[in-house]
């Protein structure tokens, strides 16, 4: 399946529909800017095989750019607008990208990245800037007509960074094949959500994200339409699921917490009985926000397990969900298996590093070592996740092993002490690292987002402490608990956990000197 499928058969059809500014493109509209945009990269001289990079708020310019790289035969690289320009110059020469679109979205680093990268083409949407080429007046002068070397690319990710520096995954697609086949995905989210050409699709995350990106460009692999939101906003949610008849959406964790936080009257204040299926993933969902969100939108909350490496999926509806609260699934691609630190399989209920057998293989661009950390001796691959499996196979997650805490040698997982923290009512984030200790190495310490700001202080840390106790043991006890105005997420809900703890071990070694 493909655009141009639904192109020629519904021109008129809204393959995108952006919130809450209205933007739009028809499939024709679609197929157009795409035919355009492969020819402008064919007249720069960008080949069959070689990166392309854009750097883009949601915006239709986002998928002209994606669709017009996929029939060029190209790999499209999205960059983060959370990076700075030292990181975007980074996994432009990182990956060898051939081009760089990117709009004012990116106007504080506009001219870092422009003196970084010297050597590839700069092109921008909207006003003028001297050291960038204009993209819309670029397209305009194209003939719309597919180009004659057409072949199908594909995406190459980078990470978002939470635990290290930027890492490509680099494709192992060939590009040899038809821009127009493609099946294997799109029959997958049919089956899971139940995806098709007259669906409507919600993608209330950043596009420069591998799900929200990859999601939608299904679905308009599928001829269905998308509603994306140019910022997320819970209220908005809710409003387009009413206002469009949404019937479809994805999202993480965080979005869910947000969205219940909402006063009841709000909530039920719009009809979101369309919806026919929701899909969660990114993260661990919390037992209590989740069985909220199925009272709340019915049986319809499903949930998987991947990452952008692609090397195994899981995935569990809501009703088996019901059955084992918490868990992440069955694998759906690949083998589960649960080792512990010497490598070892472990058994039913024992707790190890989760590793998948048979799913796709997977490098990390010009980085060997990393790619090899991934690997077992026995060749399975892992995305650093910690977690179980039950009987049935049923995958339990933990967290990840990176963020361990390791307090008087006791190993402690953030996770299940932020999936209690943030049922409380006050309480609108929190995030657990593990800070200096000079006796037990390392302690427990909350960093917590208040719903109201005024009510930081001793008795609400008394407070959140004793509901701590109520259901954590002893040693997961948070023994400081700190507030912040905002914690650093990203806009897809990810937590950039690594810069909090960061800032505590600098300041314990500030202490220390």
């Amino acid at each position: 399946m493909h655009p141009r499928i639904f192109a020629q058969s519904h021109p008129g059809k809204k393959a995108l529909v952006f919130e809450p500014s209205g933007r739009s493109r028809t499939y024709f509209e679609l197929e157009e800017a795409a035919n355009k945009g492969a020819r402008l990269f064919r007249q720069l001289g960008i080949s069959k095989g070689d990166k392309v990079a854009f750097c883009l708020e949601n915006c239709p310019e986002v998928f002209d750019f994606c669709w017009a790289a996929q029939r060029a035969g190209l790999f499209y690289v999205p960059v983060s607008s959370r990076f700075t320009a030292d990181e975007i110059a980074y996994i432009l020469r990182d990956s060898g990208a051939r081009l760089l679109l990117t709009s004012d979205y990116l106007a504080k680093e506009l001219d870092s990245v422009a003196n970084a990268c010297l050597d590839i083409h700069l092109f921008k949407t909207g006003k003028d800037h001297e050291a960038y080429g204009n993209w819309d007046g670029a397209l305009a002068e194209m003939d719309a007509a597919p180009i004659g070397d057409e072949s199908g690319g594909a995406v190459m990710f980078y990470s978002s960074g939470t635990t290290g520096r930027p890492k490509g995954i680099a494709p192992t697609r060939s590009v040899d094949g038809p821009a127009v086949a493609d099946e294997a995905f799109p029959k997958l989210v049919s089956k899971l959500a139940g995806a098709s050409q007259d669906s409507i699709y919600l993608c209330p995350a950043p596009l420069y994200h591998a799900a929200p990106l990859g999601w939608t460009m299904t679905i308009q692999r599928l001829g269905a339409t998308a509603v994306v939101m140019e910022q997320f906003d819970p209220e908005l949610v809710l409003s387009l699921v009413h206002k469009r008849g949404v019937t479809c959406a994805q999202f993480v964790p965080t979005h869910f917490v947000r969205m219940l936080k909402l006063p009841e009257e709000t909530r039920l204040g719009y009809d979101v009985s369309s919806l026919k299926a929701v899909i969660h993933a990114a993260a661990p969902c919390p037992v209590p926000v989740k069985r909220a969100m199925i009272e709340w939108w019915g049986p319809i909350v499903h949930e998987y397990y991947a990452g952008s490496e692609g090397n195994g999926m899981t995935f569990v509806r809501a009703g088996e969900w019901l059955e084992r609260p918490g868990t992440a699934g069955r694998a759906v691609l690949g083998t589960i298996h649960i080792c512990n630190e010497e490598g070892k399989e472990l058994g039913v209920g024992e707790e190890g590093t989760v590793f998948f057998e048979g799913g796709n293989a997977f490098t990390y661009h010009n980085d060997p070592e990393k790619t090899a950390e991934s690997r077992n001796r026995c060749g399975w691959s892992t995305l650093g996740d910690v977690g179980r499996l039950d009987e049935d196979g049923f995958l339990y997650l933990t967290d990840r092993k990176s963020f361990m805490i390791i307090s008087g040698g006791v190993n402690i997982y953030p996770q299940e002490i932020e999936n209690h923290l943030v049922t409380h009512p006050d309480v609108l984030d929190v995030a657990v690292i593990g800070g200096p200790d000079p006796d037990m190495g390392e302690k427990v310490i909350a960093v917590v987002q208040l719903k109201d700001s005024s009510k930081a202080g001793p008795d609400m840390a008394s407070e959140l402490s004793q509901f701590a106790r109520e259901k954590l043991s002893g040693v997961k006890i948070p023994r400081q608990i700190d507030f912040i105005d905002e914690l650093p997420r990203a806009a897809t809900g990810k937590l950039y956990k690594r810069s909090l703890r960061d800032a505590y071990w600098q300041e314990g070694d500030a202490r220390a000197e």
